[in-house]
């Protein structure tokens, strides 16, 4: 059953994810200068775990690599993503972690083969709990240079599963926005107490993006409601 499962749902969830991703839009606010494109020496982001889904189709060619568990799910996940077009490394926050970080700096090396552009951690997966940051991405950017990149994104239409992270599916034709934090810094000589302050900071600042994006759609439903038009950030 295992063999047969990883055979045919990856290549249905890529398909899925694809003709899901072809319908949405997308919506990018944030202060000015925090977007990736605005920092090309960030190459560590991180982003909480229920935007998975909403970005898994925007970003797919920007040579991304992501850390996936060792579990059976993660199997699954991996060779759906790879479909996509990401770029998985097994590790797992919890457990194998020195494994999954190494996994994630050599991808990123411009010396390997396969050289990636970014590294993304979902820092409150694989099992939460939810909106409590780990520290692999601020540990990554110690090692890579550059910090870490914040982002938020959910749907202004979506499906929230009861699950622990209130996992986010867009409804197809619905808008994703994105909200861009400027880098966290994490000096390369940060001891424990100053890389666990970064952690704290990349914490504050994806709470920060996703209070901006619960906002921004807030507002725009209001000014639906109300006849008028939604000022952009």
């Amino acid at each position: 059953m295992q063999r047969l499962t990883l055979i045919l749902l990856p290549s249905i969830g890529a398909l899925l994810i694809r003709l899901l991703g072809m319908t949405l839009r997308f919506e990018e606010i944030g202060a000015p200068g925090a977007h990736a494109d605005d920092n090309p020496q960030t190459r560590v982001y991180c982003l909480w775990h229920r935007s998975l889904l909403s970005i898994a189709y925007h970003f797919r060619k920007r040579k991304i690599a992501i850390l996936i568990s060792p579990s059976f799910d993660g199997e699954l996940i991996t060779q759906t993503i790879r479909r996509v077009g990401y770029t998985p490394v097994r590790g797992s926050s919890s457990r194998s972690g020195a494994a999954g970080l190494l996994g994630m700096q050599s991808a990123l090396d411009v010396a390997n083969g396969t050289r990636c552009n970014y590294a993304a951690f979902t820092v409150d997966g694989p099992r939460g709990p939810v909106y409590r940051a780990k520290p692999g991405g601020v540990k990554l950017a110690q090692q890579v240079g550059g910090g870490v990149g914040i982002f938020y994104a959910a749907p202004d239409r979506t499906w929230e599963l009861r699950s622990w992270d209130r996992f986010l599916i867009p409804k197809p034709f619905s808008t994703v926005v994105i909200a861009w934090q400027p880098p966290v810094d994490v000096p390369p000589d940060a001891d424990a107490d100053a890389l666990e302050a970064a952690r704290r900071a990349v914490e504050d600042a994806l709470e920060s993006a996703r209070h901006a994006v619960e906002e921004h759609i807030q507002r725009k439903r209001n000014a639906r409601t109300s006849g008028t038009s939604s000022p952009l950030q």
